[in-house]
This record gives C-alpha cells, sequence and structure tokens, in this order.
C-alpha cells in the first residue's frame, strides 16, 4: 500500500503531465528525500504554467482528486502565485507555487529524477534546496539545510548553492545570506 506522500504524488503527476508542463518538489519533502529526518503534512510544488490558465490547472488537479483550499483562488493567485490545494484521499495539503522567470527557472533546469515508492518525481537538486531553505531563513528550515548537508556529504554542490546564494544577494541586495550559509556549514561540519 503507497504512503499518503505517495499516492498525493502520483496524482500530482499525472494531473501536471496531463498539461504537459515542467514541475519540481521542493520544500519539506524535498529535503526528506536529501536526508533531512523530520515530519511534515504537506508537499510544495514549482510548476512552469507555460501558456496555461489557473482555471486550466485546476480543472486537470479537480480530475486527479485535488480541491481548492480557498473559495477567491483566481484572486489569491494572482495576488501570490500560489495554488493552494488539499489532496481529497489523503487531506494533506498541496501549495503549487506558479514559477516567475529568474530563479525558479534556474531550479527547474537543474531538477533530478527521485523514484519515491514507485511514482517518478522531478526534484529540486539538494543545493538548491539548500539555497531555498537558507532563503526561507527559518529554524526548521535551518535544521533542515543541516541535516542535508550531512546526508549528502561531497556529492552536494556547494560552490553551486553558494554561487546561487551570492547571486540572490545581489539581486535582494542583501548581505545576510552567504554568511548564514557560511554558519550552517560549520554547524553540519561540527555535527559529524
Amino acid at each position: 500500500m503507497a504512503s499518503a506522500v505517495a499516492e498525493l504524488l502520483a496524482n500530482l503527476s499525472a494531473a501536471l503531465d496531463s498539461l504537459g508542463v515542467r514541475w519540481y518538489l521542493f520544500g519539506a519533502q524535498a529535503a526528506i528525500l536529501y536526508g533531512a529526518a523530520r515530519l511534515t503534512a504537506d508537499v510544495d510544488v514549482t510548476v512552469d504554467p507555460g501558456a496555461h490558465s489557473v482555471a486550466e490547472f485546476v480543472e486537470a488537479l479537480q480530475r486527479e482528486k485535488f480541491s481548492p483550499r480557498l473559495t477567491d483562488l483566481e484572486n489569491f493567485v494572482e495576488r501570490t502565485r500560489v495554488l493552494p490545494l488539499v489532496h481529497e484521499p489523503s487531506r494533506m495539503p498541496c501549495d503549487v507555487v506558479l514559477a516567475g522567470p529568474g530563479i525558479e527557472e534556474l531550479f527547474l533546469s537543474r531538477v533530478q529524477v527521485h523514484v519515491v515508492e514507485g511514482v517518478t518525481i522531478p526534484v529540486a537538486s539538494a543545493d538548491d534546496v539548500v539555497v531555498m531553505k537558507v532563503l526561507a531563513g527559518r529554524a526548521k528550515d535551518l535544521d533542515d539545510v543541516v541535516s542535508v548537508i550531512r546526508a549528502q556529504g561531497s556529492s552536494l554542490n556547494v560552490n553551486r548553492a553558494r554561487e546561487t546564494i551570492r547571486q540572490l544577494e545581489q539581486a535582494l541586495d542583501q548581505r545576510d545570506l552567504l554568511p548564514l550559509l557560511d554558519q550552517i556549514l560549520d554547524r553540519a561540519r561540527r555535527a559529524r
């Protein structure tokens, strides 16, 4: 019997594949695949919407057992670029982020294919998951980064993560992300 996450991912993959769009899993579920040991009750994906409308996404996702979590979905998606759903069989929340130009296109170009309980899923690369988690900056995200760094070891492309964060710092006019990554790398080394 497939887990709730695997069932959700199978339905999600079927819906998104029916639209022919590129997508990737990110967030806690991706961090778990790369070695973070924690529980989470939701799934986050980013999708390149192409020329598809929100209504087309909703229709494809409803065919695969997803329902919107909001009533004023169109306005919410227009403001946030997030399509909040619930997977009916598992009752798990699933947020579908509509990718924009820039960093999400870069992450889409570097996805890694994983098989989760027989379901083939595109997942943000481990170093991109590190970047996203550093950018989010919450304590649980930073704990995930430590776990991913420790689990991935030398296979993690730290230089690529560092360069992506450097580019983000420039784009966001911030100077605190690289020092934060260095602190986390230190913390991961000490935890070994």
